[in-house]
């Protein structure tokens, strides 16, 4: 499947929460007609992590309604992901652990870069696997 372009984040809200439906209409018609051409819409790790912060701090979403909104995300068979494997792994941290969405990603991607330990100053990310307390 080849690629057709790249989504911005406020198109993923509009598939999530369909607070303004012509837009939402628009979003599936562009994702209908990229499944037409056997064509796949590109996300960069980049939009997730700023998906994640609106759906939390404007729409009020819980971790598990983030987590459900992303895991749909994923199974979407017309959105490509970048660094898939580690969005997965940061979700599936993100779900169990107390830091925030946003330091599961940094954390995952520096494992997947063989780039760890991982070191913060927030106490909360220390306490994952691979992650460091900077004192």
């Amino acid at each position: 499947m080849s690629v057709g372009g790249a989504l911005d984040t406020n198109v993923l809200v509009r598939l999530i929460v369909h607070d303004d439906e012509s837009q939402a209409l628009v979003v599936s018609r562009l994702l209908e007609q990229h499944i037409r051409r056997s064509e796949s819409l590109w996300v960069a790790v980049t939009v997730m992590l700023e998906l994640e912060w609106v759906l939390r701090s404007r729409y009020k979403f819980s971790k598990a309604d983030v987590i459900r909104a992303f895991s749909s995300l994923l199974a979407t068979i017309e959105l490509v992901f970048e660094s898939e494997d580690a969005l997965e792994q940061a979700m599936a941290s993100y779900e169990d652990g107390g830091a925030d969405f946003g330091e599961y990603v940094h954390l995952s991607l520096a494992q997947k870069g063989n780039a760890l330990p991982f070191w913060t100053f927030d106490a909360k990310a220390s306490r994952a696997v691979g992650a460091k307390l900077l004192k």
